[in-house]
């Protein structure tokens, strides 16, 4: 990365993609680049969030992306705020390109060269640092071409000095759970990964346990939470997200993992959703139960959330937390555009595969009744670490799929390029 190299990071879930972007990003914006100069975008609010970044398209000021190159180009020119940015940023960073068509990477592409006048350099000289997993969820396209995905860009191999797909798995390390996972995230249906997964097709045994599941679609997700949260018999307690920042900045926001409205109450199943305190288990992921609410007795100020009571936390590993809020930014390299103030937890009994994206759970039972598309077994599945805390429903082993492309794509281009 000190050598301006355009690195394109993929790998399967868990193998520590977002650790090194994470990583990348620190060297890029610290050692390698001044202030202003890097710019971390994602395919999606939540992603974006996760990274304190801002979407793809709100970095390259097209709107949703509508229309052809030139067309696009010529909204960009008269967009001065991304106009600048385009002119500006040596080093971009593009987090879960899975879900980018290839047309987009193509006009994007366009746009860089046309506007920084360095037509005879891919992305008009702008260090990419591309991360994704093209077994994950895909695009939403139309493409008269039948082209989908980045990797179909015709620019896409030009775009990078080196492609690497990492290897080694650190969420799991059952080697017949990671086995597992391999073959369904290649749609492969091993008689043997069919019947371990039939296995799984039951409830907990412990009935102590209180299980999140997971569900393709959020309107089932809310119908459980919304029920469950009702059946408490105690006071809900209610908070409203502080955003402050322009209002298309403060969209990103809510979009993102934190909620605009947080309803809790004593019993409830939460998930904590930001890194508090790592050394502990205070992680993104963490899931417990609320215990009490609490007077605000830290250091710091919250305004608004200074006179709320604080959800205490009894977590599963058995640490009790009271959770003060956090906050989340949408940044323009390094200048705070949106931020958010909220406690950092979401209601647990249900979650949607989507927004558990790059979380570790020590349990989860998911329904696959609804599972559409490539991929969304495999996100789903691989959330968790080992076999014993995998509870499934509506299971059918022809929703395990890949997508042929995805497949000639690693196995042909990718295939020499690994990383352990």
């Amino acid at each position: 990365m000190s050598k301006t190299q355009s690195v394109f990071i993929t790998g399967s879930a868990g193998t520590g993609k977002s650790f090194l972007v994470s990583i990348a990003i620190d060297i890029l914006k610290n050692d390698v680049y001044k202030p202003g100069e890097v710019f971390v975008t994602a395919s999606t609010g939540i992603a974006a969030c996760a990274l304190n970044g801002q979407t793809l398209h709100s970095f390259a000021g097209i709107g949703l992306g509508v229309g052809d190159k030139h067309v696009l180009l010529k909204k960009v020119v008269k967009n001065a705020t991304a106009f600048k940015r385009w002119k500006s940023v040596k080093a971009l960073v593009i987090d879960e390109v899975s879900m980018i068509s290839c047309d987009l990477f193509d006009k994007l592409e366009y746009i860089a060269r046309s506007l920084r006048g360095r037509v005879d350099k891919p992305w008009g000289g702008i260090q990419l640092i591309v991360s994704g997993d093209f077994f994950q969820l895909p695009p939403i396209v139309e493409d008269p071409l039948g082209r989908e995905f980045a990797f179909e860009a015709n620019c896409w191999n030009a775009s990078f000095d080196l492609q690497v797909e990492l290897t080694q798995v650190f969420r799991q390390s059952e080697r017949e759970f990671i086995d597992l996972l391999q073959g369904v995230r290649r749609g492969r249906k091993d008689e043997e990964h069919l019947r371990i997964l039939q296995h799984c097709c039951n409830e907990p045994v412990d009935s102590s346990v209180t299980v999140p599941r997971l569900y393709p679609l959020n309107m089932h997700v809310q119908r459980v939470n919304d029920a469950r949260l009702r059946s408490l018999s105690g006071e809900i307690f209610k908070y409203t997200a502080k955003d402050t920042g322009k209002n298309p900045w403060k969209w990103q926001l809510s979009n993102g993992v934190a909620p605009d409205e947080l309803e809790l109450g004593i019993g409830a199943r939460v998930m904590l959703i930001k890194n508090k305190d790592v050394g502990v288990g205070l992680v993104n992921g963490a899931t417990g139960t609320i215990v009490d609410f609490v007077h605000h007795t830290g250091k710091k100020s919250w305004g608004a959330f200074a006179k709320c009571l604080l959800p205490k936390v009894r977590f599963d590993s058995g640490l009790e937390h009271v959770i003060e809020p956090d906050e989340w930014h949408v940044m323009e390299g390094e200048k705070a555009l949106a931020t958010r103030k909220q406690i950092p937890l979401i209601l647990a009994w249900a979650i949607s595969i989507h927004k558990c994206q790059g979380m570790t759970l020590d349990c989860l039972h998911t329904d696959l009744s609804n599972a559409f598309g490539y991929g969304m077994v495999y996100v789903a599945l691989s959330r968790v670490r080992n076999l014993q805390g995998l509870y499934l429903s509506g299971f059918d082993s022809s929703k395990i799929k890949a997508h042929p492309k995805v497949l000639e794509f690693y196995n042909n281009q990718l295939g020499s390029k690994q990383l352990q």
